[in-house]
């Protein structure tokens, strides 16, 4: 398959930039289901109508129906599948590798895309998603090149290369979740990461936006990606306007094509650009990857102030006018907001509602000529050859489509049809995306302009329809799963260190510091190894050795299925496989796992539906809440103090355990809740998360989501 760029398409403008601007594919999002439920997102008539255009000119529309689906939804998820499927949609993104199995069990027509909220990002997770029917699997945000490639021997990959990054591991984040009683996993993310806190530590113990990242934009090294076998390259932001979508997808267009792309960076830069950008975790964290001193779009610099006759000046190319909008900053932080007044010799003079100062940097954040003119009017369009025959009945022929007339044509008595007269009618195409050229046949005849209109239009309606043809419609099916429940008496327990002799009977599940340095328990009746969300070959060779003293994995997302099956392990599906309704309970147990945690976003009746014999529901102790695969010091390693648990502090005064541990590779980060959990033994057997229990102590507990679903 050739390159495809993929765009965002928040809404129907948004769409029709992304395609009249080059895009080979968009993906948007549905009215339910969708991870940007705050995107304007698309009814299924609009779909119907977008993915007709898109077909027309030779582009696919994706349809994402990628939030976690809980046990009284999965009915109306199946039927909103076949629906946007039967709209016109060339693929649909799917979360739950369970429910996609489903689908695509019941319908192998169906084009399937495993979203990056199943955290996709090694072969094991590659080659299930291959088994269980998908073509297509969107990385994990978080992978790194080296495994890009080998996933992409594997599956066709979809890599992001522009736009917003989650602070979080793809999928698993609970944050906005448990701070703000609204599901990232839902679509309702309130980006609590956005917010600024203090950490305990030399250098970043004051105020500043310390898990924020800066934008994703690759640039050039898209080039390396597409060396790594990947086969689509996606733009980040259905919920930014249509004017950014027409700059990222003209910049990554002028990059592909090879010609010079300074004027649409500097485009793109003032349509949206937080933190002066980052390439991202597949390349290695960079310096820059955290936007910690300016929140939000920040511009192109364009100057410096200077006061010229007790008035705000900025020296510079920019051609400033009226409704132009620039953010002032000072030493890397942010001042405030200025307008363009008028021009001035050599630059422009500025208005502030706060006081400037000479040297403060200007950058332009709102371009209202280039807001104006970056969307196409007239966009991508397909070559037809139409061959109109103006005859006793009028007939129009394109290719192997012909169409007639039902209006005689007249021998005209004094002012016959001529060929630049028929020719003027048919460059008309109305709605629809063609540039016909037009070879026209004429024996002295005559239509009134209003039938000759008439039959322009009906023919190429009908073109439009005989090249995109609707699809033969797939029938909605009843899908159901049932899961025999039985109470679990077991107890499970996250532990970091050598477990002690009071969890002799339960099961131990260890949490290495370094996973250099593994040290097997010496008490449990099972022991398992505790394996992250983010697991490279590298740290598939670190652990080689330590499995051997293990019973089993227990496994951060669902490659722990294939990775299991390789060491021949018992597998322990751990809370990041987001298992939230029946077919992904019995999926989990038909594909190996002895042991499950149930999603803690579920409310304790619904976890009860789902207890399983072997399923668990975290119940005491910490909750974590964020996977962090980066550094949040900026890899100032030579400095660091290298303590296993530092405390994230919020605006209100909330204190989150930040705990550090070694990878392989690197450092790793989690982010704990500011209070532990506290609730009664339900349905599922008891989970205990032990990780964070010196940090939380004393902190006053919570019930977390026993009495209301996020979901």
């Amino acid at each position: 398959m050739k390159t495809e760029l993929l765009a965002p398409a928040g809404g129907v403008q948004s769409a029709r930039a992304a395609l009249l601007s080059g895009a080979d594919a968009i993906y948007l999002g549905l009215n339910a289901f969708s991870a940007r439920e705050g995107a304007e997102n698309f009814s299924f008539e609009e779909l119907r109508e977008t993915a007709f255009f898109a077909h027309l000119i030779g582009a696919k529309v994706y349809v994402c129906l990628n939030t976690l689906i809980k046990s009284s939804e999965t009915a109306q998820f199946f039927a909103h599948a076949v629906a946007a499927w039967n709209a016109g949609a060339d693929a649909v993104l799917v979360q739950d590798p369970f429910l996609g199995k489903a689908l695509k069990e019941r319908y192998p027509q169906m084009e399937l895309h495993l979203s990056t909220q199943a955290g996709c990002n090694n072969v094991y997770g590659a080659a299930l998603a291959k088994e269980f029917g998908f073509s297509r699997v969107v990385l994990a945000r978080e992978t790194p090149l080296s495994e890009i490639s080998r996933i992409s021997d594997v599956i066709e990959t979809e890599v992001f290369i522009q736009g917003a990054l989650c602070s979080c591991f793809s999928g698993q984040c609970y944050f906005s979740s448990y701070v703000g009683n609204n599901s990232g996993n839902r679509g309702r993310c309130k980006q609590p990461c956005r917010k600024k806190y203090r950490i305990d530590r030399e250098g970043f113990d004051k105020e500043a936006y310390a898990l924020s990242t800066s934008d994703l934009c690759v640039g050039e090294r898209v080039k390396e990606l597409l060396a790594a076998g990947v086969t689509s390259l996606k733009i980040e932001g259905r919920m930014r306007r249509p004017e950014y979508v027409a700059a990222a997808v003209r910049y990554y267009r002028a990059l592909l094509g090879g010609t010079s792309a300074d004027e649409a960076f500097s485009l793109l830069k003032r349509a949206y650009n937080r933190g002066d950008y980052t390439q991202g975790l597949a390349f290695g964290q960079q310096a820059g990857f955290l936007s910690r001193n300016v929140q939000g779009h920040i511009g192109e610099h364009v100057g410096e102030i200077s006061i010229v006759k007790g008035k705000y000046f900025c020296r510079s190319e920019y051609d400033a006018q009226k409704g132009d909008g620039f953010k002032i900053l000072r030493g890397g932080e942010e001042a405030g907001g200025a307008s363009f007044t008028e021009r001035g010799e050599g630059g422009f003079y500025l208005t502030s509602g706060v006081k400037l100062f000479p040297r403060d940097e200007v950058r332009v954040t709102t371009d209202s000529a280039a807001n104006e003119t970056i969307v196409p009017k007239i966009g991508r369009k397909l070559k037809i050859e139409v061959e109109m025959y103006a005859e006793k009945l009028p007939l129009a022929r394109c290719g192997t489509f012909s169409f007639k007339g039902d209006i005689s044509a007249q021998t005209a008595a004094n002012a016959p049809l001529t060929e630049a007269e028929i020719c003027a009618c048919f460059q008309k195409t109305d709605a629809f995306p063609f540039v016909p050229e037009i070879r026209v046949k004429t024996e002295n005849a005559f239509l009134p302009k209003s039938a000759l209109n008439a039959f322009r239009r009906a023919f190429y309606t009908n073109l439009a329809h005989y090249l995109v043809p609707d699809r033969a419609p797939l029938s909605t099916s009843e899908f159901s799963e049932t899961v025999p429940t039985r109470r679990g008496n077991q107890c499970a327990v996250i532990v970091r260190g050598d477990s002690s002799a009071e969890h002799r009977d339960q099961i131990v599940i260890y949490k290495p510091d370094d996973y250099a340095q593994i040290t097997p328990p010496e008490y449990g009746k099972e022991k398992f190894l505790y394996l992250p969300p983010l697991f490279t070959q590298q740290d598939e060779e670190s652990i080689g050795s330590a499995l051997k003293h293990f019973d089993g994995i227990y496994c951060e997302g669902s490659y722990g299925i294939l990775l299991a099956k390789k060491y021949g392990k018992t597998l322990f599906a751990g809370a990041g496989c987001n298992l939230t309704n029946e077919f992904a309970v019995n999926g989990i147990k038909a594909c190996g796992a002895k042991y499950f945690v149930l999603s803690h976003e579920l409310s304790a009746r619904e976890q009860s539906m789902l207890a399983a014999e072997g399923a668990f529901a975290l119940t005491q102790g910490g909750v974590k809440v964020m996977d962090l695969c980066y550094c949040p010091f900026g890899r100032t390693c030579r400095d660091c103090d290298r303590r296993a648990f530092y405390t994230l502090t919020d605006e209100s005064g909330r204190t989150f355990p930040l705990r550090r541990y070694r990878t392989a590779e690197d450092c790793r980060f989690e982010v704990y809740n500011c209070a532990p959990l506290a609730n009664e033994r339900g349905a599922a057997s008891l989970l205990v998360d032990c990780t964070a229990a010196h940090a939380l102590k004393g902190a006053s507990p919570t019930r977390g989501h026993a009495n209301r679903s996020m979901l």
